[in-house]
């Protein structure tokens, strides 16, 4: 009964709920249990028992993970960070309520990146993740809680943040699907910031019907986030398994050096697979995609400084000190911000400073702006970008902690979108060394419902198969 409920999708468990086949709660209980048992320490809390869901919901009872960003009303909400340890917010973050009004009950909080930091999922407070395929490598970050319990059968969905590539690396390195939306598409109300004007909720799921179905319930106007928009189409359930007529650009700006050679084959056949099936591939420019990390690692620091300014023993969170209000502001904030974190505030607040702010961020956004520009000329020509997720496999614990140069290499081809705030997915392509490798497609913006179509119609033409559940 285990194994055969866990091999569902959540599509097909919603489904089986709705027909009176399968209980909501034998489907909770199955997943808490194998939760409890967690080995990959993808999971900070789980739930104790599963909540009454109502009957007929669209999305079925099926039990939700949520990165542990998202604040949720009495529950542990620490961001992966020592400095919000035992914080239990007093509201609940609106994708978050929108889901479980939908019928999608939490079932536990997952680990991540402290404040989303992190490609590997190594710098949590509260000890790494490790990916499924291989519990020596990294699952990929900052969700990587969230796409290690997706790929080893611990959650059938989950919900992650992306502010560089959080959703899709993580992704890719798991051999998932996972959508970064329409910037403004999801409300960022309850999320607890990295980057305000980068962050973006979505979904990590087994497949791409997952996707579409979690993100419908997650879109729409919230008067709690004047940067959330209402998206101008229903989102639809992809059926197409053709991709007749659809134009598909490959960017040679990024692929260049540091693609891995098994990551650039399995590349290769999916733009066969896109031939095959009837889509057209051809070049295109994107002249100053390649300066996108470089702009990243300037704005998203920069806009962390002032986001995490906030945490200083005052309001909520850990205080530390002697009473003396300078000593509690060093000592707070020295002893609950990690090293990554700690870089970033620093690389920030420079960026940001008398003499340096022009030079250095005003640039950041003015390549910004030129990236907006060439995505928005390449879609001109072009129905859909096709990349590489990530430039490797993933990579083992530890092989780049000394190297944070090397480790933002891992967000190279996942920056560019997210600057530019479109819609990105990531599908697994195949494998290279064993490993899963992610492909990238990526839209106008609100194009989620092309994205979908398009990527259905090559998850099942590619015919992957995941770890076994």
């Amino acid at each position: 009964m285990s194994d055969d409920v866990v091999a569902l999708t959540a599509a097909q468990a919603a489904e089986r709920v709705r027909a009176g086949e399968l209980s909501s709660r034998d489907l909770f209980d199955t997943y808490r249990d194998r939760s409890a048992s967690d080995e990959l320490g993808a999971y900070l809390w789980v739930a104790e028992e599963a909540p009454d869901v109502e009957p007929g919901a669209p999305l079925g009872g099926v039990p939700l993970a949520v990165k542990d960003l998202f604040c949720t009303e009495g529950v542990p909400s620490t961001s992966g960070s020592r400095i919000l340890a035992g914080y239990r917010p007093p509201y609940t973050a609106t994708a978050v309520e929108k889901l479980v009004g939908a019928g999608a009950p939490m079932l536990g909080k997952t680990n991540m990146d402290e404040f989303a930091m992190g490609s590997s999922n190594e710098n949590s407070g509260y000890g790494p993740v490790r990916n499924p395929w291989d519990t020596s490598r990294v699952p990929g970050g900052s969700s990587g809680g969230s796409a290690a319990a997706v790929a080893a059968g611990l959650a059938p969905w989950a919900i992650g943040t992306d502010t560089g590539g959080s959703i899709r690396q993580p992704a890719a390195l798991c051999g998932i699907v996972g959508l970064k939306p329409t910037y403004g598409s999801v409300s960022r109300y309850g999320m607890i910031a990295f980057a305000s004007s980068l962050d973006q909720c979505g979904p990590l799921t087994r497949d791409v019907t997952d996707a579409a179905l979690l993100y419908r319930h997650m879109v729409g106007r919230d008067p709690c986030d004047s940067t959330s928009l209402q998206h101008p189409e229903a989102i639809r359930l992809p059926s197409s398994e053709s991709l007749d007529g659809l134009r598909f650009g490959v960017p040679p700006a990024l692929l260049g050096e540091g693609i891995e050679p098994g990551v650039r084959e399995v590349f290769d056949s999916v733009i066969a697979r896109v031939e095959e099936l009837g889509g057209k591939v051809e070049e295109v420019e994107l002249p100053s995609a390649g300066h996108g990390l470089s702009a990243y690692y300037v704005i998203a620091p920069a806009e962390a400084s002032a986001n995490l300014a906030r945490y200083d023993g005052v309001r909520y969170g850990q205080r530390a000190g002697n009473g003396d209000l300078v000593s509690m502001y060093e000592e707070t904030r020295r002893d609950g911000f990690g090293a990554e974190v700690k870089r970033r505030i620093m690389i920030g607040t420079y960026a940001l400073s008398s003499g340096y702010y022009d030079a250095y961020y005003g640039t950041a956004q003015r390549v910004r702006t030129k990236i907006a520009d060439d995505f928005r000329a390449a879609f001109g020509r072009v129905d859909l970008i096709l990349t590489p997720t990530s430039p490797t496999v993933a990579f083992e614990l530890g092989a780049r902690t000394q190297d944070p140069l090397a480790m933002y290499m891992s967000d190279f081809l996942t920056v560019p979108m997210s600057l530019a705030g479109l819609p990105a997915i990531s599908i697994p392509g195949g494998l290279a060394d064993g490993l899963p490798v992610g492909i990238q497609l990526a839209g106008p913006a609100f194009s989620e419902n092309r994205i979908f179509e398009a990527s259905y119609a090559l998850e099942r033409a590619i015919g992957f198969e995941g770890l076994p559940r």
